[in-house]
């Protein structure tokens, strides 16, 4: 399992609303082309680009969504939002 679960801060609230990002905390040993395949497998959507970050020994990606409005219906999906 390569995202382990959603990151909810007020910044990555702001991220959904604001630049129709993601935010999930991700297995450490995995790459962007792995993080692509299982988001678009699991919420049917298609990204835009991945940014990755290392914070506090856990690996944070940044997912941007093509479609408008597509991060919020995926945060509705989840029930964080």
């Amino acid at each position: 399992m390569i995202l382990i679960k959603p990151l909810m801060t007020e910044k990555a609230v702001k991220m959904i609303e604001l630049e129709n990002k993601l935010v999930f905390v991700v297995s450490r040993n995995s790459r962007k082309g792995d993080i692509k395949k299982e988001f678009e497998s699991t919420f049917d959507s298609k990204i835009l680009s991945i940014n990755v970050h290392i914070r506090k020994n856990q690996k944070i990606a940044f997912i941007k969504m093509k479609e408008a409005n597509a991060a919020i219906n995926i945060a509705t999906k989840l029930g964080v939002m």
